[in-house]
């Protein structure tokens, strides 16, 4: 990860809305500073400078636009990103964009959203100052190149002059010119590898680092899941509602006459969603109990091998602390020589039982580079992806089974894995691929692995999480093998409702995101109707999975 944490500005004037922005923020491991006056905002933002500024205003104020358009048209603070939080409707987002703002977020904010949009700006600052700093690079690339052949064109004229010499300067002069012919050869050859290694190693740098979890940043993702966690799984769900409905039932009894109306419609909204899952969640928790011990969380790991040399790709070094050599603006040091440990990209998804030895799971689970474009300027750089590991980990076993790939559908995003799991003794999932097995409106249940390491490690508790981040240095693989130890790793469960179901997928709001990815898909009658392969942005929202009819093919004998 880079060395210097990503700035952010938070401009706000409502006190309670910026505090809770900044501790967001901060939670996230960004480094965060806070202004309440537009104003003293942009004079930061213009004095000091910063990555990312979160601007929370009304456009019809003219002094703010004119503010926000000198900022974007500055040549010196251009490269501040900007999202532009506002009440206004589509006239006004227009407008913000118009302005100059890199994204519009509406009022109120999602905190999964807003961290989102915040990770998608600050990286595609980071690829522009990458592309410039390439571009500052080859400028003296060039201006070195123009340099050696200036002096090659000086040798040349003298060589010309000294045939008028006698015959032993002659001699000297072409040696000269050959030496220097030799010297500049050698020069532009460096200067080509050099940049070519430059430019791998920073494609990968983008891709690699993103993912690679660090003591720091494994904590922080933990907090920040564990909010998101407490409004998705099914018994947590239910027990908010009792609380929202005892909360509301003693505002009643000393509320002021206007208030009760109020009141009492929140109240009957709350009392039955409550009765929804209360009749639902008999069956659900039948299923979560039968089925979610055969619902395992995949662990795919993923080196890169140079086409050309067949070598792969390497840390430049290590340092005593046990993390990669960096160079002077703190990024990685990549290399094809040496023995360093080679750099290895972690990846995590979803599968479940579906016959002996036999693991359904996603296309994109077992190949993570496949339709991925953030590795797509990987392998443009020459470089060629191969999985090193892959083990899948059941609930309340006793350590990782190594798996690997059997087949994958020609027609959609599945895939089957193989392995010998015989000893776990698990059950196989029942699978139902006729039509009237997805019904839109009829309720429906997600097992999965959803964000990974960190939903996992923030179920575990603020001390858990401490003491396996010290324990295992944030290495992903240790970090999974400690969680298989304590018997942490559990799939996260959470109901909702089909909303279409269409020729190709299955449309649902049951909440789950990166990391579900490959779980199941369970109907009311406790059998599997589909596989999760795609999620809206967010924890949440409507998201997407595969008719289990395609995966029938994978499935004969």
């Amino acid at each position: 990860m880079p060395a210097k944490r990503e700035s952010i500005l938070v401009v706000d004037s409502n006190d309670a809305s910026r505090r809770a922005l900044c501790e967001l923020l901060r939670l996230a491991g960004y480094e965060v500073a806070e202004s309440a006056s537009q104003t003293e905002g942009f004079d930061f933002v213009r004095n000091t400078g910063v990555d990312l500024l979160l601007l929370t205003a009304d456009l019809a104020d003219i002094q703010c636009c004119d503010a926000l358009a000198e900022v974007k048209g500055n040549a010196s603070t251009a490269g501040t990103r900007v999202i532009l939080i506002t009440q206004g409707g589509g006239a006004e987002r227009a407008r913000g964009l118009d302005l100059g703002a890199d994204d519009i977020l509406t009022l109120p904010w999602e905190p999964a959203e807003m961290l989102a949009r915040a990770r998608v700006q600050l990286r595609e600052k980071h690829a522009v100052d990458q592309l410039a700093e390439k571009t500052r690079i080859a400028d003296q690339g060039r201006e070195m190149a123009q340099t050696a052949f200036q002096t090659l064109a000086v040798t040349e004229k003298m060589t010309r002059d000294a045939f008028s010499l006698e015959r032993a300067l002659k001699i000297g002069v072409s040696a000269l010119f050959a030496i220097a012919i030799v010297i500049a050869g050698i020069f532009l050859l460096y200067s080509r590898r050099a940049n070519k290694e430059a430019n791998r190693a920073y494609s990968v740098i983008a891709q690699l680092e993103r993912g690679a979890h660090r003591q720091e940043q494994l904590v922080a993702d933990a907090r920040s899941a564990r909010a998101d966690l407490q409004h998705a799984d099914v018994l947590q769900q239910k027990q908010q509602l009792q609380q929202q409905s005892e909360e509301l039932r003693q505002k009643i009894s000393g509320a002021q006459a206007e208030e009760v109306t109020s009141l009492r419609k929140q109240l009957d909204e709350t009392s039955n969603r409550l009765q929804r899952i209360e009749t639902e969640s008999q069956s659900a928790e039948d299923v979560i109990r039968a089925y979610a011990p055969s619902v395992c969380l995949l662990h795919v790991s993923v080196s890169f091998v140079d086409r050309e040399s067949g070598r792969p790709l390497r840390y430049g070094g290590i340092n005593p602390d046990g993390g990669p050599l960096k160079d002077s603006d703190g990024n990685p040091v990549y290399t094809l020589e040496g023995r360093a440990p080679e750099v290895r990209a972690d990846f995590f998804g979803t599968g479940f039982i579906v016959g002996e030895g036999r693991i359904l799971t996603n296309h994109h689970v077992v190949q993570p580079w496949w339709k991925n474009d953030e590795l797509a300027s990987v392998l443009s750089q020459g470089l060629t992806p191969a999985i090193v590991e892959m083990s899948a980990y059941f609930p309340e076993a006793a350590g990782g089974v190594s798996v690997s790939i059997s087949q994958i559908s020609d027609e959609a995003d599945l895939a089957l894995v193989k392995a010998d799991f015989s000893g776990l003794k698990r059950p196989i999932l029942k699978i139902n691929a006729r039509k009237e097995a997805a019904i839109s409106g009829q309720p429906l249940l997600s097992l999965g692995y959803a964000t990974g390491l960190s939903a996992i490690l923030a179920r575990a508790g603020e001390e858990a999480v401490d003491e396996i981040v010290k324990a295992t240095g944030g290495d992903p693989k240790k970090v999974v093998d400690e969680l298989e130890r304590r018997k942490l790793i559990r799939p996260l469960v959470t109901q909702g409702h089909i909303g279409d179901v269409l020729a190709d997928k299955i449309v649902y709001d049951a909440q789950t995101t990166s990391g579900g990815s490959g779980g199941p898909l369970i109907n009311r009658n406790g059998e599997v109707i589909g596989v999760t392969f795609a999620v809206v942005r967010g924890f949440g929202g409507s998201n997407f999975g595969v008719p289990i009819r395609y995966a029938q093919p994978l499935l004969k004998p």
